[in-house]
């Protein structure tokens, strides 16, 4: 294995959350001022960015290539070391007590509408699903794949929701143009709440807008287990 694809794959291992081609250029450059006197080091230090892009990239097929039980996934946030999706029956025996809990099929459905249409009120969910969502909706914030996003320009200024970039890291979105048929649902035409319906306003110091302000069909592969943000 060359040089850099070693130290890229050391720091991708050691990390706990996805990393950036920029992040790794960073390190490769601060690890001269702990090892000045090695060369190698002051090699790697020279490094480009888009280089080190590229490693992540043949890492990827080589972990492909060789089916091992763990592989490189991309995100909006970057690179991640995850365990392979074939190898989750054994993996999941480590871990009894922490199974992590299913969406039901209605706060699938309400996170697809948000997905594709964010920024969107929650009168407008309802009216396309017809529904009370008020439950719904918390249940996904709490969970971190949403968050209010601000208010909307309409008499009472109801909440805007949208996903959240822990959304894009479960889903191994890189970013919301990679979701399923996204420009063709983004045009479909959907029910609108009407004027004089209730929308929501919660105070700016409720649990939904203070999680709000920190921080249709979905791809299978995360079959719809989500574990709380941390």
């Amino acid at each position: 294995m060359n040089p850099l694809h070693r130290v890229i794959e050391a720091l991708l291992f050691s990390s706990e959350r996805p990393l950036s081609a920029a992040e790794c250029t960073k390190y490769l450059k601060g690890a001269v001022e702990s090892a000045p006197e090695d060369d190698e080091v002051r090699a790697l230090a020279k490094t480009k960015q888009d280089e080190i892009a590229q490693a992540m990239r043949e890492l990827h097929d080589e972990y492909a290539s060789q089916q091992r039980g763990f592989c490189l996934v991309e995100s909006a946030a970057g690179w991640k070391v995850v365990t392979s999706a074939e190898s989750a029956p054994w993996v999941r025996q480590l871990f009894p007590e922490n199974r992590p809990a299913r969406l039901s099929p209605s706060a699938l459905e309400t996170l697809a509408i948000v997905a594709y249409r964010q920024p969107i009120a929650r009168a407008d969910i309802e009216a396309v699903r017809g529904v009370n969502v008020d439950g719904v909706m918390q249940t996904l914030t709490e969970k971190g794949v949403i968050r209010i996003t601000g208010r909307a320009e309409v008499p009472g200024r109801p909440l805007l929701y949208g996903t959240t970039e822990y959304f894009l890291e479960h889903f191994s979105l890189r970013s919301l143009d990679e979701l399923p048929n996204c420009a063709e649902l983004r045009r479909v035409d959907l029910p609108k709440a009407s004027a004089d319906t209730d929308q929501q306003t919660l105070p700016l110091d409720s649990p939904a807008a203070a999680a709000g302000e920190n921080g249709a069909d979905l791809p299978a592969e995360a079959e719809a287990q989500l574990e709380p943000a941390t």
